[in-house]
């Protein structure tokens, strides 16, 4: 009896040779993540505790601030940009443990900062200006100060930004950049200020007099302080007039009110006891006597 033999078509051969390299593949990748397993659950571990003490620090680092008064805006930005750096830090340790090439995630992290650094290379002069600000504390909110030109009373210190109110109601965005490299005048971080006055008599007036005068004017205005002594002297000889120094202490919330009264009381005293405030003029002389010698 002849025994047959059954042979199975090209296309179920080849079927069957595309089944067994895909479960080949999977058998591959499967004992590839079993081997690795144990990594992948401590660079999870990692990652889950590295965020929580992330969250700690960064709650620490608030209250910190917060005890420091820095501005609620800035402190906000700080936390947070702390935060992600200790993300990043948290992902770069996971990665790690997974074998991931170090030298990879450098490059790839030193290319996107030099692009980031580039695009925002004024903001970032802004940014550190913000850190320089915010940690030496040259001035804090409600000072009235001197910045880059523009004299106000400091409203917030942001990150990236200083705003101001100027005395006329102007409200003005100082970049930080520019204020870190500034000269600046804090008016109230000490709580006395000097006005600075001077008036100028003519030559023909009793200096003397005058100069009693302003004394009265002075000693009579209970906002002007005793210590230190205001000085009442002779300042200089200009070409029409004699010019006299009136240097004053008073506390800072009653600069404006005493400097515009000093001014008003002067000058009404002055004109009772005629003391002239000399002024530009042009004296012109004609000589009558040219025309008559032709």
């Amino acid at each position: 009896m002849e025994e047959t033999t059954t042979t199975l078509p090209p296309v179920v051969d080849t079927i069957q040779e595309q089944v067994d390299k895909a479960s080949g593949f999977f058998t591959d990748i499967t004992n590839y993540f079993l081997g690795i397993l144990p990594l992948i659950i401590i660079a999870v571990i990692v990652l889950v505790i590295g965020i929580l003490l992330s969250r700690l620090i960064s709650k620490i680092i608030s209250k910190a601030m917060k005890r420091s008064n820095v501005e609620d805006s800035a402190r906000t930005f700080l936390v947070s940009f702390i935060k992600i750096v200790l993300y990043v830090l948290v992902i770069i340790m996971s990665l790690s443990v997974l074998n991931v090439p170090m030298s990879s995630i450098i490059t790839v992290l030193g290319a996107a900062g030099l692009a980031v650094s580039l695009a925002l290379q004024n903001c970032l002069s802004n940014l550190c200006g913000g850190f320089i600000i915010l940690f030496s504390k040259p001035f804090a909110s409600g000072d009235t100060v001197e910045l880059d030109g523009t004299t106000g009373t400091v409203e917030s210190i942001g990150v990236l930004y200083t705003k101001m109110q100027t005395p006329d109601g102007k409200s003005v965005l100082i970049p930080n950049g520019k204020v870190s490299d500034a000269k600046i005048i804090n008016y109230t971080e000490t709580p006395t200020r000097r006005i600075n006055l001077n008036y100028e008599i003519s030559y023909s007036a009793n200096y003397k007099k005058a100069r009693q005068l302003i004394i009265s004017v002075v000693s009579e205005n209970q906002l002007i302080l005793s210590e230190p002594a205001p000085v009442i002297r002779m300042s200089e000889h200009k070409s029409s007039s004699i010019a006299i120094d009136v240097l004053v202490w008073v506390y800072n919330s009653n600069y404006h009110e005493v400097r515009y009264t000093l001014n008003e009381e002067i000058k009404q005293i002055f004109d009772r006891n005629n003391i002239e405030i000399p002024f530009s003029q042009l004296d012109v002389h004609i000589d009558n006597t040219a025309g008559e010698e032709k």
